[in-house]
């Protein structure tokens, strides 16, 4: 069952001074790792970047909206262009994993309760096999839990969608 590598929204709007995603270096590194994994057993990296509307931290060619450059793309990377929190949704995320026999996605990134939770539910209903990168995806403090808290409670609650491991766990030349 081929695998690919699914990035969603490390942009460096994320990373904005002051209003950094939880444990963003932690998360940038945890990627690293995957992407070196993924390159080095020849496995598909789908890079997705989120297309804001004027004046947001990922506003359409601006400098957050471009991929955080601790985890730069290489040529042979896909790089899907989105707009809403669902990586499918007027997208060609689908067609581009079907040309190349992509059966599995290891999904990692920003927002846990946005992007990555819409994701890992879409994903699973068109018949991906899914695994989440539990220490490899990210999110804020809202009014009324922590980061880590809403990070917890989707790694609990998308069990029901995708397998769930930490990064170190993951290997792309095994079948989770």
């Amino acid at each position: 069952m081929e695998k690919a590598l699914l990035i969603i929204d490390v942009q460096n709007g994320m990373f904005q001074e002051g209003n950094v995603v939880y444990q963003g270096d932690r998360l940038l590194q945890n990627l690293n790792d995957l992407i070196s994994q993924a390159r080095s057993t020849k496995t598909p990296i789908f890079y997705i970047q989120h297309n804001a509307p004027a004046g947001k931290p990922l506003e359409y060619d601006t400098k957050g909206w471009e991929i955080h450059p601790k985890i730069t793309p290489n040529t042979q990377d896909v790089i899907i262009q989105k707009t809403t929190p669902d990586s499918f949704f007027n997208t060609s995320l689908d067609d581009e994993l079907k040309k190349q026999g992509i059966e599995h996605l290891v999904i990692a990134g920003i927002q846990t309760e946005a992007c990555v939770d819409t994701t890992c539910r879409r994903a699973f209903s068109m018949e991906y096999k899914v695994t989440l990168a539990s220490d490899t995806h990210s999110t804020w403090d809202s009014q009324d839990i922590t980061a880590q808290q809403i990070i917890n409670h989707h790694n609990g609650v998308l069990r029901w969608f995708a397998n769930v491991y930490p990064s170190k766990k993951i290997t792309f030349d095994s079948p989770y």
